[in-house]
């Protein structure tokens, strides 16, 4: 009959694993759930908000039910494979079975932990046991609890938490949570069920507080810890320190500027150039009615110069593979827009940017920028990028030298457009300047190459009707 009934309940309960939402993936961050346990749900529907290394993504359902579970509060990080929701597809057909679903996901159980002689050191888990594999129950042994008590006991003592010969019971989200915040597990005084480490205990130890009695073992269910709303990301050490974790949008921009800077010889060059006759082509184009419903900004006609500029001297657009030794020329343009959004630094890019024309290009990107400030950019559209521009002068800021994007050959930045004296047919005139920064790898596009390139976009910029006559 027992077999029967698991049988009959592991039917009835569908499990949805994370997803690789993205280019392998490993793991993503639950930002939102949209749903809560007793909600109907249907094939299809988006039952929470992701953010990836490369963007934030809604998940959909694949199935009917009604939500049994959630196994991630908000602000979890979890690994892609790993069960973050229980669905319940055959509803009214009898009691759940709440044991069957509620079951630990991401780490197995301790071995018995009255017989912790002979155990031997293992990489994961909490060692094995030398006489017997049986598991210890979820709902707790009696020796797990005089074991919690006692760690408590000894911080009451000032003697410290008294830590048995197994580690620290802790689910994985919140050892690394003790990892980011550099808290010792072992230090650590838990609260949860069984003598179990929460993420409320790891903040708690992260956080200076008067000397306090410690809070009493819960007897709260482990379900309801996962349904707790999620403390916050930021821990304060003190009141001179702010430590944040590392993950997501930011933990992705680390490391693929550290592995562009130090792996593609970077060399940028510079050019001050007079764009006065480009920012009153931009103001005809506003008033222009084929322009109508689409954003004109100098941006569009910086990408549209460097797109001409890329077709003189196509050599520029082209990619370093060093697993074969090869340089892969690039017969399309993908052009990246790097795009500041509160989640950082994304660089989205349009498709065979070459191929638009004008008001095309315009409304690419409009609906480019639109969509990075929502935060809905997808990871496809951040994907096969082969040159970026980057746009400092947005604050305020002359130049740069910009870190190439990975995967691409050169990367160009626009300076500030500011009136300035400027020699003007020999005479000093107040004209509009701006000063472009061109970074390129130098592994592929040596110095006449990149020269050519920049002295082209700043030829345009300065004669904007070159656009016509290069083209």
């Amino acid at each position: 009959m027992t077999t029967m009934t698991d049988t009959s309940n592991a039917a009835r309960f569908r499990e949805f694993k994370m997803p690789d939402v993205g280019e392998g993936l490993t793991e993503a961050e639950i930002l939102k759930w949209f749903v809560q346990p007793g909600d109907t749900v249907s094939d299809g529907q988006v039952v929470c908000e992701v953010e990836t290394a490369k963007a934030a993504v809604e998940l959909p359902i694949p199935f009917d039910g009604v939500v049994h579970e959630l196994r991630f509060p908000e602000g979890t990080t979890v690994d892609v494979g790993q069960v973050i929701i229980a669905v319940d597809v055959a509803p009214g057909s009898g009691d759940a079975a709440p044991a069957a679903v509620a079951a630990p996901v991401a780490e197995p159980e301790p071995s018995e932990p009255e017989a912790p002689k002979g155990r031997q050191p293992v990489l994961v888990g909490y060692g094995v046991a030398e006489s017997s594999t049986k598991r210890r129950a979820r709902k707790g042994t009696a020796a797990a609890v005089p074991a919690a008590a006692a760690a408590i006991q000894g911080e009451m003592n000032g003697h410290g938490a008294v830590v048995p010969e197994s580690r620290p019971l802790a689910k994985p989200p919140v050892r690394k949570l003790a990892k980011d915040l550099g808290i010792d597990l072992a230090t650590v005084v838990p609260t949860g069920e069984g003598g179990i480490i929460t993420r409320e205990d790891v903040h708690a130890a992260a956080t200076p507080v008067p000397a306090q009695a410690p809070a009493p073992i819960a007897a709260a269910p482990v379900a309801a810890e996962a349904q707790a709303p999620a403390p916050a990301v930021v821990t304060t050490v003190g009141a001179r320190e702010t430590r944040i974790p590392v993950k997501g949008v930011r933990k992705a921009i680390a490391q693929a500027m550290v592995g562009s800077a130090f792996t593609a010889p970077h060399v940028t060059e510079f050019v001050t150039v007079d764009v006065t006759r480009t920012m009153k082509l931009v103001a005809e184009l506003k008033e222009d009615k084929e322009m109508a419903g689409v954003r004109i900004n100098p941006l569009l006609l910086i990408a549209k110069a460097l797109l001409v500029a890329i077709k003189r001297n196509p050599e520029v657009n082209a990619a370093w593979d060093e697993a074969n030794q090869e340089i892969v020329q690039k017969h399309y343009v993908n052009l990246g827009i790097a795009a500041a959004t509160p989640r950082g630094l994304i660089v989205p890019n349009i498709k065979d940017a070459h191929e638009q024309t004008l008001p095309q290009l315009a409304a690419s990107l409009g609906e480019l920028v639109s969509t990075a400030r929502e935060g809905k950019t997808s990871p496809a559209a951040m994907a096969g990028g082969t040159v970026t521009i980057t746009n400092v002068g947005v604050f305020g800021v002359d130049t740069g030298t910009p870190i190439l994007n990975p995967g691409e050959s050169a990367i160009l930045a626009v300076g500030a457009i500011k009136l300035q004296p400027w020699v003007h047919k020999g005479k000093v005139k107040p004209r509009q300047v701006t000063t472009l920064a061109l970074s390129f790898d130098h592994r592929l596009v040596d110095g006449e190459l990149g020269s050519k390139v920049l002295a082209d976009v700043a030829a345009i910029l300065e004669q904007p009707k070159r656009l016509i006559t290069w083209a």
